[in-house]
Parts: C-alpha cells; sequence; structure tokens
C-alpha cells in the first residue's frame, strides 16, 4: 500500500520561518559586534550596515528569492511582464509628482502622458505601449526630491529588509510608504483583505523577481557583494542628483528597476549618467 506524502501543517512552517528570522538576527548581533576599524567615509555605520546586510540576506535566501525564483519558472512571461507594467505604471504617477515637486515640469508631462497612454491603450498598464512608442519611463522618488530640495545626503545605512539607503533616502522612503499615490498606496486602499495581501504580497515578489538577474551577476563579480552593493548605489544616486540639478532631462528607464527593494540582494544599481548624450 503506498502512501502520499502529508503537507507540514502551518504551525510547523511558522517555526521554521521564526528559526530562520531569529538566526538572522542573531547573525545580525554577531556581526554588529565586529568593529571595522577603518570605514568607508561614506558609510561611518558600517559595523552596524554589515550586520543588517547580513540579516537581509539571510531572509532573503530563505524566503523571497526561493519564492521569487518559483515565480519566475513557473509563471509565463507575457503574465509576468503584464503584472510588472501594471505595478510600474502605478509607480509612475508617484514618480510624476516627485517630477513636479523639483520643478521639472516636462518630466511631470511626460509621465502623467505615459499614464494615461498606458492605462487606457495599453490595457490599465498590462502593456507598455508608451515605451513602444518612443516615451520612456523617467524614475524619480522623494529621497531625490530631498536632493533637489538641498537636504544633505547623510551616512549610508542599510535598512531592515529594504536594503540600501541613505539617511536622506531612508526618510524618503518613509514618506512614500505614507503617501497615497504609490503601488503599495493603491493595494492596501483594497478593502478585501484576502485580495489586498494576494495583491500585496504578489508586489514584493515582482520587485524581487525583477532583481534576480542583477543577483546573479552581483554573485559572479563581486568578491565583497557588501561593499560593492553600497558604492553601485551611492555612485546611481550621485548621478541621478547630478543631472536634476543640472536641469537635463531625465528621460531614461531604470532598467534594474531599482525603486523597490525589498532585500539588499541584487540592488545592482546602473552605473550611466541617465542624461549623458547616446554615443551609439
Amino acid at each position: 500500500m503506498t502512501t502520499t506524502a502529508q503537507p507540514r501543517p502551518p504551525c510547523i512552517r511558522h517555526r521554521r520561518l521564526a528559526r530562520t528570522l531569529a538566526a538572522g538576527a542573531a547573525a545580525v548581533v554577531l556581526a554588529g559586534c565586529a568593529n571595522v576599524p577603518h570605514p568607508s567615509p561614506n558609510d561611518p555605520w558600517e559595523s552596524y550596515n554589515r550586520g543588517m546586510y547580513t540579516f537581509n540576506d539571510t531572509v532573503d535566501r530563505a524566503v523571497l528569492k526561493p519564492i521569487a525564483t518559483g515565480y519566475e519558472k513557473v509563471t509565463p512571461q507575457p503574465v509576468r511582464t503584464c503584472i510588472h507594467n501594471i505595478f510600474g505604471n502605478l509607480g509612475d504617477v508617484w514618480s510624476g509628482i516627485n517630477s513636479l515637486l523639483q520643478g521639472r515640469g516636462r518630466d511631470f508631462v511626460d509621465t502623467f502622458g505615459r499614464v494615461l497612454f498606458n492605462t487606457t491603450a495599453g490595457l490599465g498598464g498590462c502593456i507598455d505601449v508608451a515605451s513602444m512608442h518612443g516615451a520612456r519611463k523617467i524614475p524619480n522618488d522623494f529621497g531625490m526630491t530631498l536632493g533637489v530640495w538641498g537636504f544633505g545626503q547623510g551616512p549610508y545605512v542599510v535598512l531592515p529588509f529594504l536594503g540600501p539607503s541613505t539617511v536622506r533616502d531612508g526618510a524618503g522612503t518613509a514618506v512614500t510608504l505614507a503617501a497615497p499615490v504609490t503601488p503599495t498606496a493603491a493595494v492596501l486602499a483594497i478593502d478585501n483583505v484576502p485580495v489586498r495581501n494576494s495583491l500585496f504580497g504578489l508586489y514584493i515578489v515582482d520587485t524581487r523577481a525583477g532583481l534576480l538577474q542583477a543577483d546573479r551577476l552581483v554573485d559572479q563579480i563581486a568578491l565583497d557583494k557588501y561593499s560593492f552593493i553600497r558604492d553601485a548605489y551611492l555612485q546611481r544616486r550621485k548621478a541621478m542628483l547630478d543631472s536634476r540639478q543640472t536641469g537635463a532631462q531625465a528621460s531614461t528607464e531604470d532598467t534594474l528597476d531599482q525603486a523597490a527593494r525589498p532585500a539588499d540582494q541584487g540592488a545592482l544599481p546602473v552605473y550611466e549618467d541617465p542624461d549623458a548624450p547616446d554615443t551609439h
């Protein structure tokens, strides 16, 4: 007589997750106790940051990355693209508002033109018809707005679950999470709890899946992943801010989707100045 394996009860799965998080927290404590003797000038909190990076990495490898990898394997590419475009269309609304707050009227008009075009002709944002017609995505966020307004960057800091940031960008992230016109706000506004939770989980998985390719690249080329991610993040944010402060049009698409980082892994920013002329 053959028997079929019974799925583990939810309580067992929850205990395994709790043990994973506890192990990650212990890693943070141990790593934080190891003082870095000569931290980078841009990273005076390196001892803490490395500990938090280890915690994020532990959670990511135990939970987020396996789920995102499975999602990538079982979900057809057109479906994943549609889901990603819909969330991206919602994110364009917040990007456009930040362009307006920065006094970048042309970027504001271009971004909201994208939103209207994709929402109508693109079936609610499922199809990015705006990019097909040459209207490229213009990434923007409130951390960048604070920089345009003159707020200093502050030290580099690794946020729990969210990954690389700075003091200024961390404040911008807090405003973004509280703003009523972001993808997370749109999902959390749904009254149906099961639907809301499912969509919120899908948003996190879609965001993490979008970083898998960059994650593989970092694994291949970086000897010290923490330093590589930190330096790349700071360089990219500086290039973005420099372009906005000079008044150039920020008409480029962030192909690695850095707007949201549920975990530290795979955060490989683009090095190029988004407003540099095309030399090809």
